[in-house]
């Protein structure tokens, strides 16, 4: 198993910033989908336990795939064990705004085989054969909460964030099994590969569950970073404190938690979301400073800071296929923005009264911005060149995370 292990400061800086320029270029075509499958759109429903496959040319549903099948075996683990119960009711209570967290990310295998799904309420990482609709494997997390998660370019690897252990388990997609493992900050949150697959862009979020959300109080949110990390060693080469950067830049009293990020194809500008920010904020990675701040109107001016939804101002952020173009879930204030990346002049998209958004992702094509509104129980599809919503599509109960994938031809 790979271990996280530490460099010299210069050494790690080198590497860091001699590998910022081997992405795929900018525009890049997506790879064509293995034989036997066709393209997909996953939309993860967090409380109803589903996640929805759509076509994307026609945004039809093609099926709804049950991710809890084995939840009676699940619940009668959680009811005889006192710690996990006490952990399960404190994130439906806590995170889940009173219901379960039964889905919240995930990724289909190359061969359309396997959806991998992380599972909350569950602690858990699961592939669901989409044929026979049945766990192929099962991988317990540390800890008691699985959070977000990344695969490689190749396909071999996921990535999945342990909430309350603080660390991220690097898992074979095949077989379930951990092949590595690196420490984050409190709750860690947030995973991304580069597109060569040798860095992994992570970030914790810290203890966003708390009512202490004053400024002065922002130290009690634990320790939030954002991360560079080798994905063949586990190697944590550089560690950043946002908040720090922010405030070198004179943007004080501005939150350390990274939340939702996107980047340039050379992955040398960050788009980063933090705690509480209507926004996002610029980042260069090869000069290591914050160069921009982008404001986003927000629409809630009067609602207290601790009624933010897990401290999520906004909560989401896609870049187009070319560089040009950011797509923002406005999270508080219940709209999608197209945002011109040079300028950050915007075009605000209604979600409608408590739609609150929730993730963007992009299409394979880099054409499209999906955006999904947990509060309507909805998924838009967004162009990037008009900022025009070109379809809307009903999904499950609370969708979150949305993904593109591949399935088998045949599935329907």
């Amino acid at each position: 198993m790979r271990r996280a292990r530490t460099r010299p400061a210069a050494l790690v800086a080198a590497i860091a910033l001699a590998t910022t320029t081997t992405a795929v270029p900018a525009g890049t075509t997506a790879a064509a989908p293995a034989s036997g499958t066709r393209p997909a759109v996953f939309v993860g429903n967090n409380w109803d336990g589903t996640a929805d496959v759509i076509d994307p040319d026609d945004h039809r549903r093609l099926a709804r795939i049950d991710i809890v099948p084995d939840r009676a075996e699940r619940m009668r683990e959680i009811h005889t064990d006192p710690v996990r119960l006490a952990y399960f009711l404190g994130i439906r209570t806590l995170i889940g705004e009173g219901h379960d967290q039964l889905v919240d990310d995930m990724f289909s295998t190359p061969d359309g085989r396997l959806l991998i799904v992380s599972r909350p309420s569950f602690g858990d990482v699961v592939a669901v054969d989409l044929r026979d609709r049945g766990i192929a494997w099962r991988f317990r997390v540390a800890g008691q909460r699985a959070d977000h998660m990344a695969v490689s370019p190749d396909g071999a690897t996921v990535a999945v964030s342990a909430s309350t252990a603080n660390v991220v388990h690097l898992l074979d997609t095949r077989t379930g099994a951990e092949v590595g493992r690196f420490p984050s900050g409190d709750s860690p949150h947030e995973n991304n590969y580069s597109r060569d697959g040798r860095r992994i862009y992570h970030a914790s979020i810290g203890f966003v569950y708390t009512p202490l959300d004053h400024p002065a109080l922002d130290s009690t949110k634990g320790q939030r970073y954002f991360q560079v990390v080798d994905a063949e060693s586990a190697t944590v080469l550089r560690r950043i404190d946002m908040g720090k950067k922010l405030a070198e830049a004179g943007y004080p009293n501005m939150s350390s938690a990274v939340r939702p990020m996107a980047h340039t194809a050379d992955e040398r500008y960050f788009y980063l979301q933090v705690s509480f920010f209507h926004g996002f904020v610029e980042y260069d990675m090869v000069e290591d400073r914050v160069t921009r701040v982008a404001p986003l109107p927000n629409l809630v001016p009067d609602l207290p800071r601790e009624r933010y939804l897990l401290d999520s101002a906004h909560h989401g952020i896609a870049m187009d296929g070319t560089d040009r173009t950011l797509c923002v879930a406005g999270t508080m204030s219940d709209y999608a923005a197209i945002v011109d990346r040079a300028t950050f002049r915007h075009t605000l998209v209604p979600g409608g009264e408590d739609a609150k958004p929730y993730w963007a992702t992009r299409s394979a094509d880099g054409r499209h911005c999906y955006v999904s509104w947990s509060g309507t129980d909805q998924v838009s599809v967004i162009s990037f060149d008009t900022a025009e919503e070109v379809a809307r599509i009903d999904v499950g109960d609370h969708p979150q995370r949305i993904r593109t994938g591949v399935v088998p031809a045949d599935l329907g």
